[in-house]
């Protein structure tokens, strides 16, 4: 099983400004000695040297995840302006057979898929799962004029609607998938993906974005296990920091220190911060991971590993 990052910012998109770009180069030729630039090898070990913040970014698309499975369908999780992207640099699956599901509508999660190419191709194959009935009618909706020049009519004919309930184990080809509701204004859902490899041993993940944590998340019930327990990962919102998180009551969005509390919670061992704060930018990012990982090692004693979400980062299970 392998996740792919298209997109993890979270509520708009959040390109990198001429002010950034400019402070990251300054940072370079202020840390750069004649001797980093003496040779091609001795450039790229300095290169190699630099923060995190400096060298890279996490990325200024909205939410999309691709999971492709060692045998079986290609699942894409949320539609925002990542997906664009995946449509540009991720070959298509050779049936072109997509299967995309929402964890709700909100415009930073569907906002790509008018811009998603495949989406166009008469022979490519969409079906769409989430928890809300009126999915067809949310995603068309975006696409009416004078919003959009472009109908959704103009989509393959190819999209099939598929209602899911919580707490229920669904099946695509093989695959078992479960959701749960989290508390986020309009309601979100966080889904757990299984499979069997070929040598018989289960693999999981759990998409859990869009998410405001709270005492009842860390209580365990049948329907809640079932999604979250014992998963190898877990990607889940973390888009503020606690004083921030304070300060924005019922927002529907969590700060670092519940996540990886409630990845212990819940046995998961690799926890993915994401959903990034579009005003954050690398270098506060990369300062907010610096702390979850001290605290993941003050209050787990390290049985839980922090990553940061980064576009274009691949997650092998």
């Amino acid at each position: 099983m392998n996740i792919h990052f298209w997109g993890v910012r979270g509520s708009v998109p959040s390109p990198l400004t001429p002010g950034q770009i400019k402070a990251k180069i300054s940072t370079v030729l202020q840390r750069a000695t004649p001797e980093d630039v003496a040779s091609d090898e001795a450039r790229e070990r300095f290169l190699a040297s630099l923060p995190r913040w400096v060298y890279g970014t996490v990325g200024g698309n909205t939410a999309c995840v691709e999971v492709v499975m060692e045998k079986g369908p290609r699942l894409v999780f949320d539609a925002g302006s990542g997906i664009r992207v995946m449509g540009m640099l991720s070959a298509p699956p050779e049936d072109k057979h997509y299967h995309l599901l929402f964890s709700h509508f909100h415009w930073d999660h569907i906002q790509g898929l008018p811009f998603f190419g495949q989406a166009y191709n008469p022979r490519a194959i969409f079906d769409v799962y989430s928890p809300f009935p009126d999915m067809e009618k949310y995603l068309s909706e975006q696409m009416v004029a004078p919003y959009f020049p472009v109908p959704f009519g103009a989509f393959t004919k190819n999209f099939t609607f598929h209602t899911v309930k919580p707490g229920e184990i669904f099946e695509i080809e093989g695959v078992k998938i479960c959701c749960t509701e989290m508390f986020h204004p309009g309601k979100s859902y966080s889904y757990r993906v299984e499979e069997i490899d070929e040598n018989g041993k289960k693999k999981s993940f759990v998409y859990a974005t869009d998410v405001e944590l709270g005492d009842k998340d860390f209580v365990k019930t049948p329907e809640t296990a079932k999604v979250f327990e014992n998963a190898d990962v877990l990607i889940l919102d973390s888009q503020y920091t606690v004083e921030e998180l304070h300060n924005k009551p019922n927002w529907g969005h969590s700060a670092f220190c519940y996540a990886i509390d409630f990845a212990a919670v819940w046995n998961i061992k690799n926890l993915y911060l994401f959903h990034h704060e579009p005003t954050y930018d690398d270098r506060k990012i990369d300062l907010i991971y610096e702390s979850a990982q001290w605290y993941a090692n003050y209050s787990t004693n390290n049985e839980v590993t922090v990553h940061i979400a980064v576009e274009g980062q691949i997650v092998s299970i």
